[in-house]
């Protein structure tokens, strides 16, 4: 008898849990199938725990349940909910079912800067779906990331409080010429739609404008004036002819009449700041069928968003033309693949120079809509290249609805973290700010990168006409940043001109230049530069075998290229002419060793007129024999040919003959070396103004080896 009454009581108590069971999960599917996202991602959670297991068929409904709950929470955009329900459905072996599962995990992940995770439901999702566009965008986001991060730009992005309440405030665009209304979508208190969205939680939108008072800061928003304009359903995503006398906007149904999609509807202008009873266009063939986001330039070519049929996926961008003969708009044109994705397009506007701006989530991205710009093609209503305005106006979030004030700044929508932790929609600015340039030139001797030049003039001359000037320190540097004034010497979109001089230094003619057109950074100039001096030049090393004039191949050195040095000080110079003077140790007669270094010079001028194409009137090799020793330094035993920067402790040492002779028999390496310092080739500049049209011949003679013993 206690068995019977046990089982009874067990047997009513399953039939109660059983139909428990069964309200939640029909009220919960009821809620979900009408789209009551805010309401049916809690009421399928719900359904879910008191779901059995077990029995034919229960894993599987208790998976399709939990797959319910992750799209409620993904299209309410509670992302890490989102995320924590479709990681239980893979759990379930739910993507068997639905491969998506793995597609819109990985997106979640992303909004997430969960990037490792994020690539592997992608690459899960590819090896049963191949070749998504979808999730390939989303890996090559998740690769990518890093890169959005380091290409930065410096725009600055402010939360606009002055226009932001608790709920969303979205889409703002231009309400006049002057940029002096800002209209925009809210769901903030104080509207005329008091039902809440059974899709957000939030109340219905309306219209809302703000001007601008005297100080340039943005007044308290009130709402559109117009009959008609904002009712009991959604309104938002505004736009306006370029003459501000047609308004189109959204209007999506409240979801208590009907599951109806959203509609473009059309004002025009009754007074100031009023606007008469709008009409709807008729752009779509099914009360299902959403169009939304009207974006325009001239009243009369109407871009939207819509999930009409035809399109590449999700909600793409169409446009439709007014007839003016028929009073009606054309049927909607797909905007085609240069522009749509397989993802959503949406909040489409122009930008000043009419260019395409909007949002899309299938391009790879930093997470969630990101905003992009097309570029126009010429005058026609086409547009190509899309490219993501990258970090910091595009987050890990949702981005869209972008309006220009000017090529550097304007407004747009992001639904970035709030001060309560939360992540909607507020209206931004962004702004580019100016460019910060500065200037340092450093003036060395030339060829001698290690000489600074102190007080050398620097002047600066810019397009503009405006001029300055300086004077290098010690360290041969000059810096220029700010004025006293507060205005900077460097300036955006701007070429500069740099000219140096000094007494005891031939003057540089050429200068130097650098521009900052088309530069979106700050930058530092570095402009080195260099002066040659009214004395000798020691050209880099040429030398010669003993008693001979060809050119020096070695392990240690290469004469040939040594003589670039004065190819490349005749290019810089164009106005110059200069000596070749070679010369000789002290070993031989005086007869022989003149005869060699006329040889020696007409080798280095025969390599460069002749292999390198220099003028020959440019050059005038000269023989100097053994009568000129050259000078060096001698420094804790070592000899230098160049002067050291730091003279302390340094001996000026003169290369005679007699000096040379001491190392004879002590040092046969140091007697060498210092002969072989002394067969040199040196440089004399004769005049900086040659000219091409009115400079004599070159002798003949320079090309002809004197007979040598």
């Amino acid at each position: 008898m206690k068995m019977k009454i046990a089982l009874t009581f067990f047997l009513m108590s399953y039939a109660t849990a059983l139909i428990a069971q069964s309200k939640s999960v029909v009220k919960a599917d009821l809620s979900y199938a009408s789209e009551n996202y805010f309401e049916s991602a809690e009421l399928c959670a719900l359904a879910y725990t008191k779901m059995t297991s077990k029995g034919g068929g229960a894993l599987k409904k208790k998976a399709d349940m939990a797959f319910k709950t992750a799209e409620s929470f993904r299209l309410t955009e509670r992302y890490r909910e989102a995320n924590e329900w479709y990681d239980r459905c893979i759990l379930l072996e739910y993507q068997k079912v639905a491969p998506e599962v793995y597609l819109y995990n990985g997106e979640m992940l992303l909004m997430m800067a969960e990037y490792k995770k994020s690539q592997s439901n992608f690459e899960d999702y590819l090896k049963l779906v191949p070749g998504e566009q979808r999730a390939l965008a989303g890996i090559d986001s998740c690769k990518r990331n890093k890169d959005f991060i380091a290409e930065k730009t410096r725009h600055v992005i402010e939360n606009q409080a002055a226009l932001n309440k608790k709920g969303f405030d979205m889409a703002p665009m231009f309400g006049d010429r002057k940029t002096s209304q800002m209209y925009f979508g809210s769901s903030r208190e104080g509207g005329i739609g008091t039902d809440k969205d059974p899709r957000t939680g939030e109340s219905y939108m309306d219209l809302w404008v703000s001007g601008v008072d005297k100080k340039g800061n943005w007044t308290e928003p009130f709402l559109a004036n117009g009959e008609g304009i904002n009712t009991e359903d959604n309104e938002g995503t505004v736009c306006f002819d370029s003459r501000y006398k047609t308004m189109f906007f959204t209007r999506c149904p409240n979801l208590k009449k009907m599951n109806l999609g959203c509609d473009i509807w059309m004002s025009e202008a009754k007074g100031k700041d009023e606007w008469k009873d709008p009409v709807k266009l008729p752009l779509k063939n099914h009360d299902s069928i959403s169009v939304g986001h009207p974006c325009t330039e001239d009243g009369k070519y109407l871009i939207f968003a819509s999930d009409m049929s035809g399109g590449f996926g999700g909600r793409d961008l169409w446009y439709t033309t007014y007839d003016k003969k028929g009073d009606t708009w054309t049927a909607p044109v797909n905007m085609g693949g240069e522009i749509n994705t397989k993802g959503n397009e949406l909040f489409p506007t122009f930008a000043l120079n009419g260019d395409l701006i909007y949002a899309t989530d299938g391009m790879p991205g930093l997470g969630g809509l990101d905003i992009v710009r097309a570029a126009r093609i010429g005058t026609e209503n086409k547009w190509e290249n899309p490219k993501n305005l990258g970090a910091p106006i595009n987050g890990i979030n949702n981005d869209y609805a972008l309006v220009e004030l000017t090529d550097r700044k304007g407004y747009f929508t992001s639904e970035r973290k709030s001060g309560n932790g939360e992540y909607v929609p507020d209206i931004y600015s962004y702004e580019l700010p100016p460019n910060i340039f500065d200037l340092k030139v450093i003036v060395s001797e030339l060829g001698n990168k290690d000489k600074k030049i102190p007080d050398v003039r620097v002047v600066v001359t810019d397009n503009n006409s405006g001029t300055w000037e300086g004077y290098t320190l010690k360290s041969g540097a000059v810096f220029w940043d700010k004025k006293p004034t507060g205005d900077r010497y460097i300036n955006e979109e701007s070429r500069y001109k740099i000219n140096i001089s000094k007494e005891g230094y031939h003057e540089d003619k050429n200068g130097s230049s650098f521009t900052t057109e088309g530069l979106t950074y700050n930058q530092n100039f570095i402009i080195d530069m260099a002066l040659l001096p009214k004395k000798p030049i020691r050209l880099p090393e040429v030398r010669y075998p003993l008693n001979k004039w060809d050119l020096l191949v070695d392990s240690t050195i290469n004469s040939p290229d040594s003589l670039i040095f004065v190819f490349n000080l005749l290019e810089e110079y164009p106005g110059m002419v200069l000596e070749l003077s070679s010369h000789t140790d002290s070993r031989g007669s005086n007869e022989a060793n003149q005869k060699l270094s006329e040889n020696r010079a007409k080798a280095c001028y025969k390599y460069l007129v002749e292999q390198k194409g220099v003028d020959p009137r440019r050059i005038v090799p000269v023989g100097k024999g053994e009568v000129e020793s050259r000078t060096v330094y001698l420094k804790n035993g070592m000899y230098f040919v160049d002067e050291p920067v730091e003279m302390e402790g340094v001996e000026t040492i003169m290369l005679t003959e007699a000096y040379i002779n001491n190392f004879r028999s002590s040092n046969k390496v140091t007697f060498d070396m210092l002969h072989q310092f002394n067969r040199r080739t040196e440089g004399r500049v004769i005049t900086m103004d040659f000219d091409s049209t009115k400079a004599p011949e070159a002798s003949p003679n320079h090309l002809i080896f004197v007979k040598y013993p």
